[in-house]
């Protein structure tokens, strides 16, 4: 089976892993720290706070920008379900916004009109997170715009896209959004094994997720109500949560790290082969966001004939190549059909799932694999026809 996604570990990465296991600390040790550094002065900003999961990152990240009952969020469809379930985490209320029919990312058009449907009728959302698709960056200065003129937080969910640019600038320096999260699960582009990251040029903001990612516990006098210079003493000053990263997951996610620049430009070769093989084929890919260098997550097709889908689906995976979907749209959950959301709510994300597929993408991808992919497509769409 080639599968669509998977890590790329190295001798170096397993000898990171090896010294920690042998060092005094397996976590809250010195290397969780130096993971953070590394990672902030990657994307180009000032803060960054380790978690056990992009999830975890997301939900801090809510709490840390006040998000609470009777607030609204609003994220896309197409995504993951973690985007929208961190508002639901907080006791708010979630809202969607279409997607683009060509980048398959949040549309600013759409935004622009809830906004100013939402304004009328006196229900503005709090915080809007963009979803950088298959790692890809949204359209975050026509975002941003909004978000000066109507007052909400941007919370960039870039699980897919650390190493990618947008405007010339990493993705997650902070000047579109209050807080960029990624993600370091093992089909991303690096991988901690499981992991998050919350980045942020906010130093109150850092100091409130790293307040929430561990119990809401605090030794440090500033923030206690009744201070003590005991060695002992620490106060519970919040409600938090046990989202801590270990030291072995940050000696991965830290070694891998040096190699990040190198796994992007692998995963564009990847992307320039799979454009040139695919030509004649009846399929569209993702089109570029202007000002955007994808870090290619994902590489998904969408097939011209929505209605084949699942008989190539089936077919490649009858032929060993793990092909996937990204997303079955959120909205349609059981979940959130409970909470009212319907078929037919979202046109342009529907469309998007109804016909698309995910071709392997990562790292150790061979060219021959490739091609055994390619031609797998190739016979399966011409069965379905």
């Amino acid at each position: 089976m080639i599968p669509y996604g998977r890590q790329s570990i190295s001798e170096e990465d397993v000898q990171a892993v090896v010294e920690v296991l042998r060092s005094d600390f397996l976590t809250q040790g010195p290397v969780v720290p130096t993971f953070e550094q590394a990672v902030a002065e990657s994307v180009g900003t000032h803060h960054a706070v380790a978690v056990n999961s992009a999830t975890s990152a997301l939900h801090i990240a809510c709490i840390a920008l006040g998000l609470g009952p009777g607030d609204l969020l609003w994220t896309v469809p197409n995504t993951f379900l973690a985007s929208a379930n961190c508002a639901l985490y907080c006791g708010a209320d979630v809202g969607f916004v279409d997607v683009d029919p060509d980048t398959w990312n949040l549309s600013v058009p759409d935004l622009a009109r809830r906004l100013d449907d939402a304004q009328r009728a006196g229900r503005l959302p709090k915080v809007v997170v963009p979803v950088a698709f298959a790692g890809q960056s949204c359209d975050m200065r026509g975002i941003k715009a909004l978000a000066d003129r109507y007052g909400f937080h941007v919370l960039e969910d870039a699980s897919h896209a650390i190493g990618g640019r947008y405007n010339g600038k990493p993705v997650g320096c902070g000047d579109y959004a209050d807080i960029t999260v990624f993600s370091f699960h093992p089909v991303k582009i690096v991988t901690s094994a499981e992991g998050g990251m919350a980045v942020t040029r906010d130093a109150k903001l850092a100091a409130a997720m790293r307040l929430f990612r561990s119990h809401g516990m605090t030794r440090d006098p500033q923030q206690m109500e009744r201070p003590s210079h005991e060695a002992w003493y620490y106060e519970q000053v919040a409600l938090g949560y046990n989202y801590r990263m270990t030291e072995l997951q940050a000696a991965l996610g830290l070694s891998q790290m040096k190699r990040l620049s190198a796994f992007v430009e692998r995963r564009h070769a990847i992307a320039r082969r799979y454009d040139n093989l695919l030509e004649g084929l009846p399929v569209v890919t993702q089109r570029a966001e202007p000002g955007a260098h994808s870090a290619l997550h994902l590489y998904p097709v969408r097939l011209n004939a929505p209605a084949r889908r699942h008989r190539v689906f089936d077919a490649m995976r009858g032929s060993g190549i793990g092909v996937n979907v990204h997303y079955i749209p959120v909205h349609l959950q059981p979940h959130y059909r409970r909470m009212g959301f319907a078929a037919g709510d979202f046109p342009n994300a529907e469309a998007y799932y109804a016909g698309t597929i995910s071709l392997p993408i990562y790292f150790d991808l061979a060219d021959r694999a490739q091609d055994e992919v390619v031609s797998a497509l190739r016979e399966a769409i011409g069965r379905a026809d």
